[in-house]
């Protein structure tokens, strides 16, 4: 999770972090409490899971594989036996000791129907919930001192797994961050060839603000999946711990790759989406990306996915106070207005009223597995004051 996903919250991964987890987050907070107020589990108006918790609830899935409490659960599919798997930011166990970040936990079996919420099956790296990565937390890796390394997407292909992180400052900038302060140190690409047991990083790495480059466009990455015109199209955008970029507000850029020259790690083989001032086009000699949207409404996390051939976009709109969707028939092609999904306040705009509500929403990740491109499974997460600190799912989005 980027920091601070709504104006005025001031309880943040740093002061959690800081102050050992600082709230019971494995049991304070029960199914059908006052803080969700979209319905919990079990929905009844016919598009399936509407808020289903993921996780914190004592004797689900995730406890029995470890997993206490966990926030974004970002899904990819595992196509080397036809799973899904879901990774988690900064994580905890049921009684509330720090796991790591990231962490994963697999589901043999999705129901895009959303008949049945997510149920998980096995945790990696060994059947119990613990973190991926193999480095320390607070101390210096070998590109300066980090707080921990928060996953922003995770996509398989030719039998190896690819893991985007950003690898986030702890304590320097202020708590929450001024506005223009990213609070990265870098971002990377770890792959794994047996799945997710063990990881190696490329030695390729994008610098953050702690390394001499704030705002960087490629802090942040989603991984669309590979076109069947055969390139892999990745967005992009800075990494915000403050969610108050000063520079674009959060705008998203597009860039398309050989997947033989990622597995190669040759990331500077990328094709840029560029506007040359009267055209869009293709750019093959370093032009950087362009913004695909005006500046505007500030972005948090975000998620793009082809489904069913519908290019479809969710993201956290930290002004509008929403998670939001568009679509595009191509990567490359114009996006759909957005349209607020879920929301922390129903009550305004009008365009929020009726839309399911959940307090200091972020995230909003689409799974792969989707019904349709109109009816899409989002994994939302929520982190309050009160210590809710956990993935929700809903389905039957139509963006």
């Amino acid at each position: 999770m980027s920091d601070s996903p709504l104006p005025g919250r001031e309880f943040t991964r740093r002061s959690l972090l800081r102050t050992g987890t600082g709230v019971a987050l494995g049991t304070t907070i029960a199914a059908g409490s006052g803080l969700l107020r979209a319905t919990p589990a079990a929905a009844t108006n016919g598009i399936g899971q509407t808020g289903a918790p993921l996780c914190q609830l004592p004797g689900d899935s995730a406890s029995q594989h470890g997993l206490g409490s966990g926030d974004l659960g970002i899904p990819y599919y595992r196509e080397h036996d036809r799973s899904w798997g879901y990774v988690f930011g900064d994580s905890f166990n049921a009684g509330n000791t720090y796991l790591g970040s990231p962490v994963m936990l697999n589901q043999a079996s999705f129901d895009s129907s959303g008949a049945a919420p997510i149920s998980f099956s096995y945790a990696m790296p060994n059947g119990t919930a613990a973190q991926l990565f193999n480095y320390a937390h607070g101390v210096d890796n070998g590109y300066g001192v980090e707080s921990t390394r928060i996953p922003n997407d995770c996509i398989e292909f030719g039998g190896r797994t690819y893991l985007q992180y950003t690898s986030v400052v702890h304590g320097i900038g202020g708590d929450p961050l001024p506005a223009g302060d990213d609070g990265s140190l870098m971002s990377g690409v770890a792959w794994s060839d047996d799945f997710g047991v063990t990881w190696t990083d490329y030695p390729w790495h994008w610098d953050g603000q702690y390394r001499g480059v704030n705002q960087s466009m490629y802090g942040m990455w989603s991984f669309a999946g590979i076109d069947p015109d055969g390139w892999l199209y990745i967005f992009s955008k800075r990494w915000n711990g403050s969610h108050k970029n000063t520079a674009d507000q959060g705008a998203i850029q597009l860039f398309r790759i050989n997947p033989d020259e990622f597995r190669a790690g040759n990331f500077g083989a990328q094709q840029n989406w560029i506007y040359d001032g009267s055209n869009w086009r293709w750019a093959t000699d370093g032009t950087p990306p362009s913004l695909l949207f005006a500046p505007g409404n500030n972005i948090g996390e975000f998620s793009v996915k082809r489904i069913n051939g519908t290019y479809c976009m969710s993201y956290l709109d930290v002004t509008d106070g929403s998670i939001c969707t568009r679509t595009a028939p191509r990567p490359d092609a114009a996006w759909s207005a957005p349209t607020p999904q879920i929301v922390a306040n129903n009550t305004w705009p009008p365009n929020h009223w009726g839309r399911p509500q959940v307090d200091s929403p972020y995230g909003g990740y689409i799974h792969p597995g989707s019904a349709s491109a109109t009816s899409l499974t989002l994994i939302v997460s929520q982190w309050t004051p009160q210590g809710a600190y956990r993935v929700l799912q809903f389905d039957g989005i139509n963006p």
